[in-house]
């Protein structure tokens, strides 16, 4: 049977795949000798470099003789967009320290689904967005823009309340600032793939499957991301001077680091997988699916760990009616293609 054959299975896949996303924080909070730095750093070097380009030799087995054959200008885009988008990652995870796990999806989930959707169709297909597919993406925007408005107001008196309950909120209007940053480079990562796509055809041409071929393409927008991440907390670590932290518990907290980075990363790419499986439903459906389960399990997880135990009740009431609106602009999305 064709991938296609399974769509219930790929839906599965796809939900269990934005539950992995939404988990990677947590293996992080549980760090106890590492500060911040340290746990990321180790992190990204697990997910952006080590397993991606693992996944990818054993995909094309002379993987760097092949990355060596193309043009410059098949690299060097796909990287550029990562680079950019790794900069997003830094700023993600500044983002959940400030935050929590809850709003930070939310925020940069949202608005990265939405303008990841809009750019790469203004770049190739503009005039699409006169017509009927530019008015589902304004309704998307919409009701995405009025969730995360919800979400702010929500966060202000959830930060009052931890305030009054003497409990260290951080500064949350930076916070916020940084999920909007976040939010607005998240898009990055899309636009690598789409122009990396002759990294992958030409993988294929040499004989490598297409759902392999993808992996040739995640390493390189990977590593480009891992610049940003790696210059940060280097500097992070002179700056504070946290390098003597990786002394103590290393084994323990390397494998924190290397959980989180093994649910992102697979979350990631479970996500191809399922749509895959799902086939010409698997970009609209299974897209809306997995961010309602990444943003659904990410607010769970806040809940759990606690980021509103000290919120009034109106708050918690708009933090959920805030993930349903942001829930229903990703829905919202999948219907322009469902229409075609």
């Amino acid at each position: 049977m064709t991938m296609s054959s399974h769509p219930l299975l790929g839906l599965g896949i796809v939900a269990f795949s934005g539950v992995l996303t939404a988990t990677f924080p947590v293996p992080m909070k549980h760090s106890r000798t590492w500060h911040w730095e340290n746990t990321w750093l180790v992190y990204a070097i697990f997910a952006l470099v080590v397993i991606p380009i693992a996944l990818a030799a054993w995909a094309k087995p002379d993987l760097f003789s092949f990355y060596a054959s193309l043009t410059p200008r098949d690299l060097l885009l796909p990287a550029a967009f990562g680079f950019g988008w790794g900069i997003a990652q830094v700023t993600f995870g500044l983002s959940i320290a400030r935050v929590g796990m809850a709003m930070a999806f939310a925020i940069v989930i949202g608005m990265s689904a939405l303008l990841g959707s809009v750019i790469p169709l203004a770049v190739f297909h503009p005039a699409a967005l006169a017509g009927r597919t530019g008015a589902i993406y304004l309704v998307s925007a919409i009701l995405l823009a009025w969730g995360l408005v919800l979400y702010a107001r929500a966060g202000r008196e959830r930060e009052a309340g931890l305030a009054a309950a003497g409990a260290s909120g951080g500064s949350f209007l930076n916070g916020l600032l940084l999920c909007i940053f976040t939010g607005c480079l998240g898009p990055m990562i899309n636009l690598g793939f789409v122009f990396g796509s002759p990294i992958a055809n030409e993988a294929v041409q040499r004989g490598v499957t297409a759902s392999k071929a993808t992996l040739c393409v995640w390493a390189v927008v990977l590593a480009a991301g891992f610049i940003p991440n790696a210059v940060y907390t280097i500097y992070l670590l002179a700056r504070n001077d946290t390098a003597g932290a990786f002394a103590k518990s290393f084994q323990r907290e390397s494998l924190l680091a290397l959980a989180a980075a093994v649910f992102w990363l697979f979350g990631m790419l479970g996500y191809g997988v399922g749509a895959g499986q799902m086939g010409a439903y698997g970009n609209s459906i299974g897209f809306a699916v997995c961010m309602a389960a990444l943003l659904l399990w990410s607010s769970a997880l806040g809940i759990f760990a606690g980021e509103w135990l000290h919120a009034p009740a109106p708050a918690r009431s708009r933090m959920r009616f805030a993930v349903v609106l942001i829930i229903a602009s990703m829905v919202t999305l999948s219907f322009d293609s469902l229409l075609h």
